[in-house]
Order: structure tokens, then sequence, then C-alpha cells
């Protein structure tokens, strides 16, 4: 039976629309689509904090229920420095206006991190010191208080999509050396979803991918088949039934 699978997308993202899509190729039935609204930046401030108001991200959810989709996420890790809170009470109003299920990034990368039973996780991501700090602060909160990290020091949204993969990659090297047992890459406009396996391979930790995870939660609550995307990383091979 045929899945189809919605995404709200920051606005300057150039990275999750066409990794989902890469993801996906040749996975039989299951199709995604996207609603996009405006992102520019991620910092502290007021303008970029009102950025994620719900009052601008729900009606991309409408648009993506009128077509029929099984799932709907907000495919952005924008939670882990307002406040997981924020996600769970925009999935519940995403819910309650299209009565269809929802997730965002930080909640699936939590749960993913939960899943695995991750101990020391180490945090990847291109943000500004700020932004990282208070993202620690959030988690921390959920009960994750990351082990270790490593981030860019960069703003602007767009420029996260040019950080090239091997500077990711030596990102979760680095923060594996540290000690991490499982690496989150925190942010779904870093190009990292074609690295978790093979660095899963060399480094023996597992490697969340903020555009992966979001697939595989998205995926799950729609009911489909994770397993079939079992080649881009562990978090494939583990259920998305969180207790």
């Amino acid at each position: 039976m045929r899945k189809r699978l919605g995404m709200i997308t920051p606005s300057s993202n150039s990275v999750l629309e066409p990794v989902t899509s890469a993801m996906l190729h040749g996975v039989a039935d299951v199709t995604a689509h996207f609603s996009r609204f405006r992102v520019t930046e991620i910092a502290l401030d007021a303008a970029a904090l009102n950025q994620f108001d719900a009052s601008v991200m729900l009606p991309a959810a409408d648009l993506l229920a009128d077509a029929k989709v099984d799932a709907i996420a907000w495919n952005g890790t924008s939670a882990s420095w307002l406040g997981v809170g924020r996600d769970r009470s925009l999935c519940e109003a995403i819910t309650v206006r299209t009565s269809v299920p929802a997730t965002t990034s930080t909640l699936a990368c939590i749960d993913a991190a939960r899943a695995l039973g991750a101990n020391r996780v180490g945090l990847v991501s291109p943000y500004t010191d700020d932004v990282q700090r208070r993202i620690g602060d959030v988690w921390a909160e959920e009960g994750i208080a990351p082990h270790t990290e490593r981030h860019l020091g960069l703003r602007d949204n767009f420029s996260f999509g040019e950080v090239a993969p091997a500077t990711i990659a030596d990102m979760i090297r680095a923060v594996a050396a540290d000690g991490a047992d499982a690496v989150v890459i925190l942010c779904t406009n870093l190009d990292g979803a074609a690295l978790a396996a093979s660095l899963e391979r060399e480094l023996n930790v597992a490697v969340l991918d903020s555009v992966s995870v979001t697939l595989w939660r998205t995926l799950g609550l729609a009911g489909g088949d994770i397993g079939a995307l079992a080649d881009w990383g562990r978090i494939f091979q583990t259920s998305t039934v969180i207790k």
C-alpha cells in the first residue's frame, strides 16, 4: 500500500529534499512531498526565533494534507533550542487540523537516541556558540545531556548546506574520539546522511543524521517498512515504537 510522507521544510534548506528523495529511490510505494515556509538564519534573537512560530508553520501542514499524506514531519531542528515542548504542541496542532499523525526532526533524534540506548551522545552541528549551548541545555532537560560536541559557528541557514561532507565526517570522528557512543548530526541542512553507514562501520558508533532519522520516524508513523532503508544506517534496523 502506497505511503505518502509530508515534510515541512525550511525555505533556505537545499539538502533535505534531494537527500530524502535519494534515500527513497528504489523503495517501492513510498513518496515524499514537501511544503516550505521562510527560514533564513539560526540565532537566538527575536527575529530569528519568530521564524518558527506555529502560525507560519501550520499552513504548510495544511497544504501537505491536501496531498492525502499518511504522516507529516516538521523537518527541522528548531525545538532543540526553542524547547522540545514547542514541537510536541506543534504536532498536536497539526493532527487536530489535519487528522494526520505528526513528528519533527528533534523528536525523531531524541527518540532514535533512546531507541538505540545511547548513553554518551555527541552533537555535531553548524550552529553558533550560543545556539549550541542552548541545545545542550534543552537536550539535558530531556535526559540526554550531550557527552561531547562540535559546531561550526555558522548563522546563515543556506551556508549550512554548503558544508563539505568531509568536514562533517571529521566532526563525527572527533566526537567519537571523545567517547561518544552515538553521534547526532543535528541539522537537516547538513549533508551527512550518506556518511552514516560507512562511519558506523569505521568507528563502531551509531551515526544519527537528522534527515535520515526524520525519515525513519515519519515512515514508521505512516506504517511503512523502515527495513527497506537498512543500507542507510543502524537506525533503520531499529523499531520506531518508542516506549
